[in-house]
């Protein structure tokens, strides 16, 4: 099984409209890469895209920190947490404690690692490790921007399920994990897979791991709602860097193949 590359996915290419915002990116990446190479300009943007996720980390801790002096927040986060003790059982407690468990520091980075070897394998490529570190170093330290400059409490422990968690609450780290980890997932596969509908089923099963672990850490009382939103959204965008830098990686060496 040979390299498979970023556009080609078997019998079938992904579409390749272009956006002006696209087009622009390209350019100007195209005019970095002829200084510096591909390789070196993909990690700039990188390193750029870190530096402004890490940004919108801090950024929303400031936002919650001046509007819950008003408790706007809480008048969201409260309801939505007597709601999920309502909803509690025995039984229910203990599958999504089960459930909840594969994100944290133990099973999530085993899980990763198998799937990232699987990819490693499939594509005969470096690109999925490559990705996928890269994802977990910038979940990471959102996680510790976002904690450390709030240092939110967690939701009170009586209305919380055990085991309890002692570190700050906002972001919840377990949801922006789950969301980039099984984002870049998808799109990998997306890239491997032949056919439409497996590549929409790949996609909805990421995004279906995602919204469950975030509602889990809520309805064991772990986190806040807002907590697991604001992990979401730097998920996405941090995931957003993530693809943009690897298919500029992709067009840029294609172009500079076809040069050649």
């Amino acid at each position: 099984m040979g390299p498979r590359e970023g556009g080609d996915t078997g019998n079938r290419r992904l579409p390749r409209r272009i956006t002006p915002m696209g087009r622009f990116l390209l350019r100007s990446a195209g005019r970095l890469a002829e200084w510096i190479g591909p390789r070196w300009t993909v990690l700039l943007i990188l390193a750029v895209g870190a530096t402004v996720v890490t940004m919108m980390t801090a950024a929303s801790a400031e936002i919650y920190d001046a509007v819950s002096e008003s408790d706007d927040i809480a008048s969201l986060d409260r309801p939505v947490l007597h709601a999920a003790v309502e909803m509690r059982t025995p039984w229910l407690n203990d599958a999504v404690t089960a459930f909840t468990n594969l994100g944290g520091k133990i099973i999530m980075p085993v899980l990763a690692a198998i799937a990232t070897g699987i990819l490693v394998y499939l594509r005969q490529s470096v690109a999925p490790l490559i990705l996928m570190v890269a994802a977990a170093a910038g979940s990471l330290l959102m996680t510790i921007v976002g904690k450390d400059a709030i240092g939110r409490m967690r939701p009170p422990l009586e209305a919380a399920v055990p085991p309890f968690s002692t570190s700050p609450s906002f972001p919840s780290g377990h949801t922006l994990n789950a969301t980039v980890i099984a984002g870049v997932v998808a799109y990998i596969l997306v890239l491997h897979l032949r056919t439409n509908r497996s590549r929409i089923l790949a996609i909805v099963l990421a995004g279906l791991f995602a919204v469950a672990m975030g509602l889990s850490r809520v309805y064991l009382g772990h986190h806040w709602l807002t907590d697991v939103a604001v992990a979401w959204t730097l998920g996405l965008a941090w995931l957003a860097v993530l693809i943009t830098a690897h298919r500029l990686l992709f067009t840029l060496k294609k172009r500079r193949k076809h040069r050649a």
